[in-house]
């Protein structure tokens, strides 16, 4: 059996963003919890995950018959103020990324910074990854502030 050896292959990308919003830092925490696990979607359908919200917690879509994705473990947890996810994400590829959301109380509002750093052989996947990341930190801030009253 020949074997292929390939240059260049490996990538590498990092997306931050920081966001204020109008809710409490537990009521964030609670909607990123909830986003991220059973009320996951994209724009097109409902694409409901499973997160174990504890450290070694698993993060993963659920397909029944014991079939699924599995995107992540949770590496730390801080109940509110921060939830760090380690492993592939989407990517059906030796790549492995880590996820954080941090939250901090500031004037009455709650500030989240969020980031994504991956690196391996991630290929096409990174085109649309920070409109899918836009599209789960608009949901999250706009069911944050629904809850919240404001």
């Amino acid at each position: 059996m020949a074997a292929t050896m390939k240059e260049g292959v490996l990538q590498a990308f990092e997306i931050i963003k920081e966001e204020e919003i109008a809710a409490p830092i537990d009521i964030v925490f609670e909607t990123i919890l909830e986003q991220m696990g059973p009320l996951n979607s994209t724009p097109e359908k409902p694409m409901p995950m499973v997160l174990e919200a504890w450290p070694g917690g698993r993060w993963y879509r659920d397909l029944g018959n014991n079939t699924g994705h599995f995107w992540g473990t949770v590496q730390a947890i801080k109940t509110p103020s921060l939830l760090e996810i380690s492993g592939p994400l989407f990517m059906s590829n030796p790549a492995v990324s880590n996820l954080q959301y941090r939250l901090t109380k500031e004037n009455g509002v709650t500030r989240m910074r969020f980031v994504h750093r991956a690196i391996g052989w991630v290929g096409e996947q990174e085109r649309g990854v920070e409109a899918g990341w836009n599209q789960l930190i608009g949901r999250i801030r706009t069911a944050a502030a629904e809850k919240a009253g404001t």
